[in-house]
């Protein structure tokens, strides 16, 4: 149980060793298709966006998701490739934090795009500078678009406020929750003809906890355990069934 177990894929592909110990490990993350209302949600996010940066950029901005998974908070912030702008924001109602990050080529494009960039040439990269005020403001701006956008993205299913808490140029500072909990992380990718990148999109599982039933539905108003037409139809013939006592 505690060994491993190697599957031979082919000649020159090698193994594929997963230990028993990571195997329990595992098993106690949540996964992400068991909250399928989280693909409503993050659908109905793409849409929203792709209108709000197009009056935002006055540009022809193209929104689409890569993909969703999860993982532990401790793997995704080892994973992001520096330098990158973190922001920090808070869901009200739940009580509970989480995180969007930016890489460098679209912050630049953003800059490039506010700032009357000319359309067909790549934004220009400064390399090992710290990002400047100017920046940090209108990324600060996007921010609160996308925040805005995903409060009613959630709206079919719950009211909940998302505000911007703060932005950070170090993983270390925005540590939301501890390294081992399970978070999961929807990858969004921002398209501007020549220019754009990637937003990461990370909600840790304890801030989605207050709603995990809802988010558990396979479809909208779905309720369980309940039938409303078989429910109507045996109270009906329960009213006229014949019980003799004694």
């Amino acid at each position: 149980l505690f060994g491993y177990s190697a599957d031979k894929e082919g000649e020159d592909d090698g193994y594929t060793m997963k230990t028993g110990v990571q195997a329990i490990l595992n098993s106690s993350m949540v996964s992400y298709e068991r909250l399928p209302m989280l693909d409503i949600v993050f659908d109905r996010l793409i849409r929203m966006m792709a209108t709000s940066l197009r009056n935002f950029t006055q540009d022809n901005v193209e929104v689409s998701l890569d993909n969703i998974e999860s993982m532990r908070f401790g793997e995704y912030i080892d994973s992001l490739t520096l330098p990158t702008l973190l922001g920090v924001f808070k869901a009200e109602e739940w009580d509970n934090y989480g995180l969007m990050s930016f890489d460098s080529s679209l912050v630049y494009s953003i800059v490039d795009v506010l700032l009357g960039g000319r359309r067909g040439t790549a934004a220009m990269r400064i390399e090992g500078r710290p990002y400047t005020t100017i920046e940090l403001n209108l990324v600060k701006d996007m921010i609160d678009l996308i925040l805005a956008d995903l409060s009613t993205a959630f709206d079919p299913i719950t009211s909940v406020t998302f505000s911007y808490d703060r932005l950070e140029t170090n993983p270390r500072f925005a540590t939301i929750s501890r390294l081992s909990n399970a978070v999961i992380v929807a990858r969004l990718r921002i398209d501007m003809e020549d220019r754009g990148g990637k937003i990461d999109l990370m909600i840790p599982y304890a801030t989605l906890e207050p709603i995990r039933d809802l988010l558990l539905q396979m479809f909208m108003g779905e309720r369980y355990g309940r039938d409303a037409i078989w429910e109507n139809h045996l109270i009906e013939q329960l009213w006229e069934t014949d019980v003799e006592l004694q």
